[in-house]
């Protein structure tokens, strides 16, 4: 299973990169506001510099809904750097974006995908990566990783090569349980990465060592 972060904040990629698990960055408007990036020009710098810190994809999104802007768009984009997937809505015109940049070779990353329909859609126009959105499903009541067992039916039912980028990860479980119905890539905040080392037991256990040592060679 991949490991994507999910942020514009490059101390934490950075923080996530540290680790040496970190195969990929997600983002989207909304995370590029959050860290007060604005403007064009310091957006496409600020993808450019996630891409120096990581080795893996970034996705790097689309503001436009129209199928010339996007193109228009993610050309731009993915000259930004060999590492960039563009990332594009699930939109008719979105899919028909996805099939012209599948066409000539350019990753991409068709997000907002709330059925299994529309994931079906994806793959058949193409894309690199499809991302179900586990946590905004569950806000409304609805089974999040549910979508994900279907798009993995689906896909191993037909050899789809689209990887399931499990988006809008809230927190430690959500990993865990799209690990194990084989979502073949998550994408969360560094805090969900980072819950996945806690354990009571792992602690007491190490201060038990330390305390051991500590009275044999103190």
């Amino acid at each position: 299973m991949k490991f994507f972060i999910d942020t514009a904040n490059l101390n934490e990629i950075r923080e996530a990169q540290s680790l040496g698990i970190l195969d990929g960055v997600t983002t989207n408007p909304s995370l590029m506001a959050k860290e007060g990036i604005t403007g064009l020009d310091n957006i496409l710098k600020h993808y450019v510099d996630i891409c120096t810190i990581v080795e893996g994809d970034v996705s790097a999104e689309v503001n436009a809904t129209d199928f010339d802007g996007m193109v228009r768009e993610g050309e731009q984009l993915a000259d930004l750097h060999p590492q960039i997937v563009v990332k594009l809505p699930m939109t008719k015109d979105g899919v028909r974006a996805c099939q012209y940049f599948a066409d000539k070779g350019i990753k991409t990353n068709v997000t907002l995908v709330f059925s299994a329909g529309q994931a079906l859609l994806a793959a058949k126009a193409g894309a690199t990566y499809v991302s179900p959105f586990v946590g905004r499903l569950d806000d409304i009541s609805t089974d999040g990783l549910n979508l994900i067992q279907e798009i993995r039916e689906i896909y191993d039912n037909y050899g789809f090569e689209t990887e399931i980028l499990a988006a809008s990860v809230r927190h430690t479980m959500h990993v865990v349980n799209c690990a194990k119905i084989g979502a073949d890539v998550m994408t969360g905040p560094l805090s969900a990465i980072l819950g996945l080392l806690k354990h009571p037991l792992t602690d007491i256990g190490l201060a038990q060592f330390i305390a051991d040592y500590q009275k044999g060679n103190s």
